[in-house]
């Protein structure tokens, strides 16, 4: 097996390959190998190698620490919806153990025209759970219904826009959905027609928003569609059961009519939200949970643990300030209150003591060990570090933000999860920001995560503790958020000339590798240390849990997290 580090690097190579022959380009988001990578010494491979035969029972009990807000591919945004996703339905591709993306309803790898415009795809003979065919005909509903305004998908026009031919177009209500570039030759032969040559695309293929979607059945099923089990079609390696939409567990089961059913060995798998580590910790001792993570105080009781493997991610954690609230400036879209609060929380303490999971503090929003140069630099080598903690800084931008806004004092809301460890974090920020900053009052609203999601989009609240884990491996994955009016952006940030620069990055640089990664360099400074536009907190781990006998989880460093495709139990007394 071959480490993370390595696979990153082989990615960007083959990506630069086929950017060169293809000769052109747009959102370069080089996703063929590994994106949220993790390289640690510890778990530069998957944590569960496989390792003796099935031999037991094929069950398994898994815990999430948030409940499911959607399993609709055109509506999916969140890590829990893209993880069940991943593991009951399935694209053009899948991203395979070594995270390689390779055909799965393509039945081959898909034909290119020589302009790089235009991709064939033959589909292979699968089968959706009711029994009928999977056809190209389910590829053009999907990805029309995801471009579709009506939809209101948060991902459609992210991944679609500039990618496929007059996506921008359809998203900003100037063209119609049926102009979408893409058609079914056939019932076997999709064909999509991009904007540009985009030498990714394959890669995004294995991504949940370009998953097929059955148009009798979602039509059928009218504002049913995907709010339980019943109420969705699966042609991935489970079915989802047990699950009414609004429950705390949830039930995957070996889908017979999947097309690779002879390798995938499970047979059931039980998922239950845990939202506190020591409930977690409390049933995987009492063998009622076979993989738990563990964070706060017991991470660091138990990160030494025979049992524990440590994940390192690239998910970075930040606070979002929200310009304008309800049609209103709100005092965070002065400068200075932005960057006053940006340096005045200590990021050493809140990752070894708060969240103390091997988590280290961020001072930057592209992560470590993600994304490398031609000559296999890492970004954060080029970048450097923005917004570091530092308290007279902080106090003086704050009494200038003060000045400018006339006021002695300012309340301010955090919105945060409903976690054990979101509440423990937001305690911090709150002790933090109040005992550093001179007449700073902080609330806190801690929501379920399905609430957090509506109140983000709708744009309803002062400072949100958020986090990106990217969808393919590329500085653009994180920088392209904060374009303006994009729509991951939802916090009234707009600055043109990291408005250009990004776009730069997508056309004319493209194919000039270190003018583009200056170009990141100088957008990520702009964002962060001009604007402070957001404020990074820290870059995650995970400390997990996991009996010697679950064998073959299969960890993806970007997209979906895990894919259980693989797995099994084996060596369990």
């Amino acid at each position: 097996m071959k480490s993370k580090k390595w696979l990153l690097l082989m990615a960007l190579t083959l990506v630069l390959s086929m950017f060169l022959a293809a000769c052109g380009g747009s959102k370069e988001e080089d996703k063929p190998a590994a994106d949220k990578d993790k390289e640690d010494d510890q778990a530069t491979e998957n944590p569960a190698e496989e390792d003796g035969e099935p031999d037991a029972e094929q069950v398994l009990y898994l815990e999430e620490r948030n409940a499911i807000p959607s399993v609709d591919s055109a509506i999916v945004e969140d890590q829990v919806g893209f993880n069940v996703l991943n593991n009951v339905n399935e694209g053009l591709y899948r991203l395979n153990q070594e995270n390689i993306a390779e055909p799965a309803m393509a039945a081959e790898e898909a034909e290119v025209s020589e302009d790089g415009l235009t991709y064939t795809f033959k589909l292979r003979d699968a089968k959706w759970s009711d029994d009928t065919p999977v056809t190209a005909e389910d590829f053009v509903f999907a990805w029309q219904r995801a471009i579709d305004p009506a939809t209101g998908s948060p991902y459609g026009p992210f991944m679609m826009s500039g990618v496929i031919k007059n996506a921008t177009e359809i998203s900003e209500e100037k063209m119609e959905v049926s102009e979408l570039g893409v058609k079914a030759i056939d019932e076997k032969t999709f064909e999509v027609t991009l904007e540009r040559p985009v030498p990714y695309f394959l890669s995004l293929m294995s991504f949940g928003t370009f998953y097929p979607q059955k148009e009798e059945f979602v039509t059928s099923k009218g504002d049913a569609y995907a709010t339980n089990s019943d109420g969705l079609l699966y042609n991935g390696p489970f079915i989802l059961t047990d699950w009414d939409g609004t429950g705390d567990s949830w039930t995957y089961k070996k889908n017979e009519h999947y097309w690779d059913a002879e390798n995938v060995k499970l047979d059931e798998i039980h998922v239950n939200v845990v939202k506190d580590s020591a409930t977690a910790v409390k049933l995987y001792q009492d063998n009622k949970l076979d993989w738990a993570r563990v964070t706060g105080d017991l991470a660091m009781q138990y990160r030494d643990d025979k049992e524990a493997v440590i994940e390192p991610e690239t998910s970075v954690f930040y606070f979002k300030f929200n310009q304008e609230r309800g049609g209103e400036k709100t005092p965070l879209a002065n400068e200075n209150i932005r960057k006053a609060i940006a340096k005045a929380f200590e990021k050493n303490d809140m990752a070894d003591i708060v969240i103390a999971d091997g988590s280290t503090p961020a001072n930057f929003l592209v992560p470590t060990d993600f994304a490398f140069d031609e000559n296999e630099k890492d970004f954060r080598d080029l970048s450097g570090d923005h917004l570091v903690y530092n308290v007279e800084e902080a106090q003086e931008h704050w009494k200038k933000g003060l000045e400018e806004l006339g006021v002695d004092s300012l309340k301010l809301e955090i919105l945060g999860g409903d976690t054990e460890l979101s509440k423990k974090m937001d305690e911090y920020f709150k002790s933090q920001l109040e005992g550093n900053l001179e007449g700073l009052s902080i609330s806190l609203k801690e929501v379920p995560f399905s609430v957090r999601l509506d109140l983000d989009t709708n744009q309803d609240y002062d400072i949100q503790v958020s986090g990106w884990g990217p969808d393919f491996q590329d500085p653009i994955s994180f920088l392209d958020l904060f374009v303006t009016d994009g729509p991951n952006n939802l916090m009234s940030y707009s600055n043109s000339e990291y408005d250009k620069l990004i776009e730069d990055t997508k056309g004319e640089l493209a194919v000039k590798p270190a003018e583009r990664y200056e170009a990141f360099a100088k957008a990520e400074k702009i964002l962060l240390e001009d604007d402070a536009a957001i404020a990074p907190i820290y870059q995650r781990s995970l400390v997990i849990l996991q009996k010697p006998y679950y064998k073959g989880l299969v960890r993806h460093p970007f997209g979906a997290d895990y894919s259980y495709k693989w797995a099994y139990v084996s060596g369990k007394k």
